[in-house]
């Protein structure tokens, strides 16, 4: 028993920790780029449209699928 909780402790601390890596980088990426256009629009960066938020978040939610899928393994014959 001690066996199967010691996998998945690795496995939370593995995910969160790339989860906080690549929430940063993209938090980065995106301040860096709305900086660039507040630049050019006179100092105030544009709002993002609702569609593109709800894009953003329908791909996260099939990345997740895809991480949830890659858990079951492959097909056993």
């Amino acid at each position: 028993m001690e066996n199967n909780e010691n996998w998945k402790n690795k496995t939370y601390i593995v995910g969160g920790v790339m989860g906080s890596v690549f929430g940063l980088l993209a938090a980065y990426l995106f301040n860096r780029a709305a900086e660039e256009d507040a630049e050019r629009n006179g100092g105030k960066p544009t709002k993002i449209p609702t569609m593109q938020i709800l894009t953003l978040s329908l791909a996260g939610l099939n990345f997740i699928r895809q991480i949830t899928e890659a858990g079951k393994g492959g097909k056993k014959k």
